[in-house]
């Protein structure tokens, strides 16, 4: 068995990252497997470890960052830590089956650059920062102080999408879904 493909997808909050991988991820062709993320925050009611994410003590995740057991983490907050596992994208690769990340533009960048063309890197980003700045408006879930870091930190971002293989203008939802598929079949078929 051909072991599979790694899909790096990063993208600024709000701009249908997760949406779009929801979608791709349906599609048996692309043979897709979401990696699942390693965190020290406590599981939320219904979470599973080992499916939502990697449970791990703060102990145990700087120990695997110590051991160079991550292919990228991120401390979020103090003894606050999320990340990739790389047993995690052995474990799916070795299942013949292509790895998709779900990571922070940081992180994607890293990743992009441990792995080099063995990774494809794709970066979604908004048609523009007003367009998002009305997105996270009309989801009416933050504050308008929490919209306004977010679309500093995004601004910010958009300056790495240079650094992805390709970058994916999400303006139609479905159109942006059609061509990120193509844009991951064409490299698994390669």
């Amino acid at each position: 068995m051909t072991p599979g493909k790694l899909i790096i997808i990063s993208a600024p909050s709000g701009c249908g990252k997760s949406t779009i991988i929801g979608e791709i991820i349906k599609n048996p062709d692309l043979r897709l497997e979401f990696s699942i993320s390693a965190t020290t925050r406590e599981p939320r009611r219904g979470e599973v470890d080992g499916v939502n994410y990697y449970f791990l003590t703060t102990e145990q995740f700087e120990k695997a960052i110590k051991n160079d057991e991550l292919v990228e983490y991120e401390e979020v907050y103090a003894g606050r830590y999320y990340g990739t596992l790389k047993s995690e994208i052995a474990r799916i690769q070795a299942e013949g089956k292509n790895v998709i990340l779900d990571i922070d533009v940081k992180g994607g960048v890293n990743v992009k650059e441990k792995y080099g063309d063995a990774a494809l890197s794709i970066f979604i980003q908004p048609p523009s920062i007003e367009t998002l700045r009305h997105r996270l408006l009309s989801r009416g879930t933050d504050s308008i102080e929490a919209i306004n870091q977010r679309v500093g930190k995004a601004a910010f971002e958009l300056t790495f999408a240079e650094r992805f293989d390709r970058v994916v203008v999400n303006d139609i939802l479905r159109e942006a879904v059609d061509e990120v598929e193509k844009i991951i079949k064409d490299f698994v078929n390669a």
